[in-house]
């Protein structure tokens, strides 16, 4: 396999439908050549906003690296701050809150890779 070599600085950064703002990193249907089971993507969330409350078909593992907030996954709420790493399982009910007074950053790893038709926005 080829090595893959990408910098978020020279990414395209767009608002998601789940109200993050993201960039897709690497998924296998969209970087020729990668052939993994997961897809990456980073995204940030200002302070004092949230994402959407969202359900993804694929399961979803989430690691924060910077700020802190707060998980809700079907309606059980975590503690987030850089470092901490959340599995959400697939079909569940979720949602990301910025409550402190940075970015919240993180990146997603989403297995089977992310598609649009497996997200409802709730």
């Amino acid at each position: 396999m080829e090595t893959f070599k990408k910098h978020l600085s020279k990414l395209n950064f767009f608002e998601a439908e789940d109200k993050t703002i993201l960039t897709e990193v690497f998924h296998p249907k969209n970087d020729t050549g990668i052939e993994i089971p997961y897809s990456l993507a980073f995204a940030s969330i200002k302070p004092g906003n949230s994402s959407l409350p969202h359900t993804l078909k694929q399961k979803e593992m989430y690691l924060f690296t910077k700020g802190k907030g707060e998980i809700s996954i079907e309606g059980k709420t975590h503690l987030i701050s850089k470092g901490s790493c959340i599995l959400v399982p697939g079909a569940a009910l979720q949602s990301v809150e910025n409550t402190g007074t940075e970015d919240l950053e993180f990146f997603c790893i989403v297995s089977p890779p992310w598609t649009a038709a497996d997200e409802i926005i709730s």
